[in-house]
């Protein structure tokens, strides 16, 4: 199951990871990011930000995300959720949760959607700070984090039985 939303509305992060796990017994790990909005950035305390997006375009590359996630890894679940609109420090602005069988599959699923998502989703961020309104450009980090996953990367070989923990 996967599921992509953007939207304008707050989201409880709790309640959005117990709609992905409900139901199937075979997940043993979900694993979450949640991105907040901080009150800080480049020195200057930030009052508001402003999360703009291309309707129909971010939907599209969020599930193109997901897909990719999910021919790499062994994956039960996908669900991301992202705000747009106004937000305020503190506000949760993106949740990307997977579940999987085992916690390797989901932890590095749920690292490569976020890494993907930063440098690959139609989204742009303007903040507010008592200096006015400045509009925030890609971070050289989020590059650097997209570039470590290699285009053909699959899930890791399970061990074989008998070769220590076989359980993860």
């Amino acid at each position: 199951m996967s599921d992509v939303r953007v939207q304008l509305a707050p989201f409880e992060p709790a309640a959005e990871v117990e709609a992905l796990r409900a139901g199937n017994p075979g997940i043993g790990a979900v694993v979450t990011f949640l991105g907040l909005m901080r009150d800080l950035n480049e020195g200057e305390r930030v009052e508001a930000m402003t999360l703009e997006h291309y309707p129909g375009m971010t939907e599209k590359a969020l599930a193109d995300i997901v897909a990719e996630a999910r021919m790499r890894w062994e994956l039960e679940g996908v669900r991301v959720v992202h705000r747009v609109g106004e937000l305020r420090p503190e506000d949760p602005i993106v949740l990307v949760a997977v579940a999987s069988r085992h916690r390797g599959d989901a932890f590095r699923a749920c690292e490569f959607v976020i890494d993907y998502l930063k440098t690959r989703a139609p989204f742009w961020k303007k903040e507010r700070t008592a200096a006015g309104e400045r509009w925030v450009g890609a971070r050289d980090a989020d590059a650097d984090a997209e570039s470590r996953w290699s285009p053909g990367e699959k899930a890791p070989k399970k061990r074989p039985a008998g070769a220590g923990r076989t359980e993860e």
